[in-house]
């Protein structure tokens, strides 16, 4: 591994054939590739030894692979396949350099040239083949008999992924580009064309599998200046290799960064295993009967072992200490004894049933391994469910108490299982480790459901008493601009509400669209409360439209209630208390927060207020405008009280209505009459013509004069002590009733009163002179009719305050 500057190296496939899986890993892991996605390539090289290939990567991609040293002649440089990463190159791209081909170190055994060639194909995303331009047209050095077989053999291994086929000319001559590039065309054209193709590819053509593409390069020893120019400018096309355009912006089935390693290892066993490329080793029947033999007699022996039975007892239990420690020695003892046993028969087959041995031990001892994964996963959960709840209760963010306590409790339970692992098996306790991740996201998940939706019924609380009272207040004040103001108020709340809403969700860290879906539901709330609150209300139109007509048919513009005197227009006062309430009406018949226009309130004043129409309207009144279910340009979603609904209510509303207005009606008339004392001018005129001699006789007979005004007082007393006025307010029968129980007593009761006033000077001078006691007398009758202006005077009161404070039930 080379760790100077930005370039890491490893080499990934020695000489003899071999996978360096470890090497591998520690590449990955100082590149930080697992981190990179998808977001990253593949670039390999390959063609004759000794052509510059490793000169060529280095100075294409920053790269340190070793290069050939010119002037100790031309040998073998590369070995097997090296890998490094790119320096200073978006995205991460990964460099391998192959094993030159037709080198005199291997000679005729060109296994190895062919299966690394087909690795480099089967794992990049672009493969530079480096040839030189005097090599065009030739057989051998152009590599065509490599690339055909390669063509044949990745063909039927893997499903096509696009490489990109980078033809690099070296040392151009003054052969132009243009007339180069056909010739390798048609000959890569050619090369595919020949090879024998399966039933399902027989019409496949090369574009579906490959792209190639032609660049030519000047000579490194004799124009570097210009090479390196050239290096430079086809560097440049490296960069966002993988974006659509670029040189491997239609590659299809990446495998992601985390899978290379594991991915890689398995394309280049399955090269190693194919039968085309390599070639079995023959097999010895007996040596394949007798290591079958000892093979079972060892696995007999480990399953009565005593030490594996009392694990085997132990992990159902609970978790056992060092597990993969011990049943590691166990299996390696076993294991052993084979090898022991077996020492003098064929390796390929020892080997063979060595491995077959081995899979049938850890078939055996792998449900301990998932037991004890389990006891380690369970706890695991068991401790993240606390560590989380106590986060949360201490005031820690939503995510970040999420994030941390996942972080940390994943890498206990990683620590946890490479404590159980078994030496000799490559487990992979990935499928635990989901698990437990699964659980622990599901945890979380159901925490956070039960959050979002507290926090969710509490914004919904703050709408409720921010737009219930106010909707209802406009609602039930209906006019002009009752929904202009409901539209404000439930925009200027919900944008608050949403506000603080959005402030809140940001400690979860939701995606997107699930935020706004929450955002979206809490407007939708807002504006089913006010629609819910309309619906409310239209249901209980009938009374708020009586309250409304009884306010402004019997109070006055200063809440003063009315006196029915006589002078009031009744029937203005009716249009206008009515006009006010279907108003009331046509502001209920619909849901309006949308801001549409509509003619309910012009079509329920026509229909209902008896609007006589124009003659040029006469044609359209012919139907009844409310005979429907339906407002014209309302959905019925949003339409609260249908037409029929309206007409319906609003004859029942006259009816209800009806009597209070015929009470002032008989108010009026009754303040009338009692006001009205004078006889009708008709009778004033006849009293005057047909009583004119009557009157010459009072004139002539002042003592007629004295007697007439002696009665007028005794019936003024009469009516002031009777309240006749007053007990003919409620009608002309209860009046009479009344005042025939009444008329007995006040007459006893006036005489009582003349006959004490007469009595007082006699009683205090029996004997004094008549003419004083007359004068007494006179007196006691002025005494009389003092107290009959007093009576009178009181009554008056007691009047004006009835009228002053009228019954609320009229």
């Amino acid at each position: 591994m080379d760790n100077s500057g930005q370039c890491c190296s490893t080499q990934l496939i020695d000489g003899d054939g071999t996978f360096i899986a470890d090497g591998l890993e520690n590449f990955i892991k100082e590149v930080n590739l697992r981190e990179c996605g998808l977001s990253y390539a593949v670039v390999s090289i390959m063609g004759p030894q000794s052509s510059g290939k490793s000169t060529l990567l280095n100075h294409l991609f920053g790269t340190n692979f070793r290069e050939m040293d010119a002037f100790k002649g031309r040998s073998q440089t590369t070995k097997g396949i090296w890998l490094a990463k790119g320096a200073g190159i978006e995205p991460c791209t990964l460099v391998m350099d192959l094993e030159g081909t037709d080198g005199r170190e291997r000679g005729d055994d060109t296994a190895f040239e062919k299966q690394s060639a087909l690795f480099a194909l089967a794992v990049s995303d672009i493969v530079l083949i480096n040839m030189w331009c005097h090599d065009i047209g030739r057989e051998q050095a152009a590599n065509k008999p490599l690339l055909k077989t390669v063509f044949q053999v990745m063909m039927r291994l893997f499903s096509p992924r696009k490489t990109t086929l980078l033809f690099v000319i070296r040392d151009k001559t003054k052969t132009p580009l243009e007339n180069l590039e056909p010739v390798l065309r048609e000959d890569v054209q050619k090369i595919w064309d020949s090879v024998p193709k399966p039933k399902a590819h027989k019409e496949t053509p090369l574009s579906e599998f490959f792209n190639v593409e032609v660049v030519a390069l000047s000579s490194y020893e004799e124009k570097e200046e210009q090479f390196k120019e050239q290096v430079a400018s086809l560097r440049q096309r490296f960069f966002h290799s993988i974006a659509p355009g670029g040189l491997a912006g239609d590659r299809r089935g990446v495998v992601p960064a985390s899978g290379f390693s594991f991915s890689a290892q398995q394309m280049w066993k399955v090269i190693k295993e194919n039968k085309d490329l390599d070639l079995p080793a023959h097999k010895v029947m007996v040596a394949t009967v007798r290591c079958e033999e000892i093979a079972h007699e060892k696995y007999s022996s480990f399953t009565e072992n005593e030490d594996w039975c009392l694990i085997e007892e132990a992990v159902q239990s609970g978790p056992v200490p060092d597990f993969g420690k011990k049943l590691s020695s166990i299996l390696e003892a076993c294991l052993s004894g084979y090898d022991t046993e077996a020492v003098y028969f064929d390796e390929s087959v020892r080997s063979s049933k060595r491995k077959q041995l081995e899979e049938r031990l850890l078939q055996l001892v792998q449900p301990a391994f998932q037991s004890i994964l389990g006891h380690i996963r369970c706890e695991t959960l068991n401790k993240f469910k606390e560590a989380f709840d106590k986060a949360l209760s201490g005031g820690e963010g939503f995510f970040v108490a999420a994030h941390d306590c996942t972080q940390f409790y994943m890498a206990l339970f990683d620590k946890g299982c490479a404590d159980a692992i078994i030496a000799q098996a490559k487990w992979d306790t990935s499928r635990v480790r989901e698990k437990l991740l699964r659980d622990i996201d599901a945890h979380v998940a159901s925490v956070r459901d039960a959050k979002l939706s507290e926090l969710t019924k509490a914004y919904e609380a703050k709408l409720n008493e921010a737009l219930s009272g106010p909707v209802e207040a406009l609602l039930d004040g209906a006019n002009n601009e009752t929904w202009s103001s409901i539209r404000k108020i439930l925009l200027r709340e919900t944008e608050s509400a949403v506000t603080g809403f959005s402030g809140a969700l940001s400690g979860f860290s939701l995606d997107e669209q699930i935020k706004e879906k929450m955002l979206a539901a809490i407007k939708d709330h807002a504006r089913g409360l006010v629609e819910a609150k309309a619906r409310e209300m239209a249901g209980r139109v009938l009374t708020h439209m009586k309250d409304r007509f009884t306010t402004l048919f019997s109070y006055d513009a200063e809440s003063m209630p009315r006196v029915w005197t006589g002078k009031e227009d009744i029937g203005a006062i009716t249009k206008l208390a009515r006009s006010a309430s279907l108003k009331l009406l046509s502001v209920m018949a619909a849901v309006r927060l949308d801001n549409e226009k509509d003619n309910i309130e012009k079509t329920l004043t026509v229909a209902l207020l008896d609007i006589k129409p124009n003659a040029t309207d006469r044609s359209i009144t012919t139907v009844d405008p409310l005979a429907s279910s339906k407002w014209e340009e309302i959905p019925t979603s949003k339409t609260l009280i249908t037409p029929v609904q309206c007409k319906s209510l609003w004859r029942q509303f006259k009816t209800e209505t009806e009597h209070t207005v015929t009470q002032a009606i008989s108010s009026q008339e009754a303040n009338r009459r009692n006001n009205n004392w004078l006889p009708p001018p008709w009778a004033i005129v006849a009293l005057v013509v047909l009583g004119f001699n009557e009157f010459m006789t009072l004139l002539r007979n002042p003592f007629y004069l004295a007697v007439i005004f002696v009665g007028f007082l005794l019936v003024k007393a009469l009516w002031v002590q009777l309240d006749v006025s007053g007990e003919f307010r409620h009608g002309a029968l209860p009046g009479l009733i009344s005042l025939s129980s009444k008329f007995v007593p006040t007459i006893m009761n006036l005489l009582k009163r003349l006959a004490e006033e007469g009595q007082v000077p006699a009683s205090n001078n029996p004997h004094g002179n008549p003419a004083i006691a007359s004068k007494g007398f006179r007196n006691g009758v002025g005494s009389s009719s003092g107290f009959s202006s007093t009576a009178s005077s009181d009554v008056t009161s007691e009047r004006e305050a009835e009228y002053s404070s009228p019954s609320k039930e009229e």
